[in-house]
């Protein structure tokens, strides 16, 4: 997949194109269904697929402060991409300037002039330019003239939700909520978190039980405090985990941490590794022991709840 950054990196003899334009946090299953689509239309058609993404996210340039928390790192949406098998990937700096373009502007520049869209697929919800004024029914309207088409791909209901579409919003709120099992339903895949290993209080370690303290990259959604069963992967292997999110109450903590203990996993050194973190279930609620045995024998049934857990999902993956 090529991946390019601003309009200036596409190639200058670029031909026609299936295009798809959004923000695609998560690439969740409501994603993967309008990226799908484009990339079938691009085969049938003979042309090149391509993903138009913004960074940062528009939100923090037209109100600053307001940045959604990320479900996934533009590295990452371009790993999921790839593997839906999209040709191309243009991330566009979204910056005041650009976000003062008028939706007809924004049609000429990035869809005919730059990538010469043939056909370009979104959702329903879709909107572009400045204020958002630009829909899919103008952008349906503008592809008379310019020679492209427009289809748009329903969103389906996640189960149990009512009529309530997938989303990013969605997946969000599962996440803040704890409930990852439902947020993995949405994404089809665990949650992830990824940073770098840090050194921290090392209790775990004097407790026996060693965790990978991650420095989560800026604005990354992470699941409610508790206790969680997942994977840590670090150089390329995947371990079982029981993984700790919170402030550490049993030690008076103050800064909120993801830690995560390899299962049965005997001297590890990962300081300084980029590692990731994938959510599975949730185990049990942060909370603060009388004695040191008593947390001691908490911990010991969460990494036996853990083992269990993730041992039944390979079993059945």
């Amino acid at each position: 997949m090529q991946r390019w950054r601003g309009l200036e990196d596409i190639p200058q003899d670029w031909g026609r194109s299936v295009v798809t334009i959004g923000s695609y946090d998560g690439v969740h299953r409501g994603h993967q269904l309008i990226i799908g689509r484009a990339v079938a239309r691009a085969r049938e058609l003979g042309v090149p697929s391509v993903v138009v993404t913004f960074d940062p996210h528009p939100s923090e340039v037209v109100r600053p402060g307001s940045h959604p928390p990320l479900l996934a790192p533009h590295h990452r949406r371009a790993e999921l991409m790839a593997e839906l098998g999209v040709d191309a990937l243009l991330i566009l700096p979204f910056t005041a300037e650009f976000s003062q373009l008028s939706p007809a502007d924004f049609i000429v520049k990035v869809l005919v002039e730059a990538l010469h869209a043939k056909v370009v697929i979104e959702g329903p919800n879709f909107r572009f330019g400045h204020r958002a004024a630009g829909n899919t029914a103008y952008l349906a309207e503008q592809g008379a003239t310019y020679d492209y088409d427009v289809e748009v791909i329903e969103l389906e209901a996640r189960d149990g939700e009512g009529t309530e579409p997938f989303s990013s919003t969605l997946t969000r709120r599962l996440v803040a909520a704890g409930d990852v099992e439902g947020a993995a339903e949405v994404l089809g895949r665990p949650h992830r978190v990824e940073g770098v290993v840090v050194r921290g209080a090392q209790r775990g370690r004097e407790l026996g039980y060693p965790t990978a303290n991650v420095e989560t990259l800026p604005h990354t959604a992470i699941p409610a405090d508790g206790v969680y069963a997942g994977w840590l992967t670090a150089d390329g292997e995947r371990m079982p985990a029981a993984i700790s999110v919170g402030t550490n109450p049993q030690f008076d903590g103050t800064e909120r941490t993801v830690e995560a203990y390899a299962i049965d996993r005997v001297g590890l050194d990962l300081y300084g590794l980029h590692v990731t973190v994938d959510f599975l279930a949730y185990v049990r609620g942060m909370a603060k022991f009388e004695s040191l045995e008593g947390l001691l024998e908490a911990i010991a049934d969460d990494v036996k709840r853990s083992r269990a857990l993730t041992e039944a999902y390979d079993a059945e993956h």
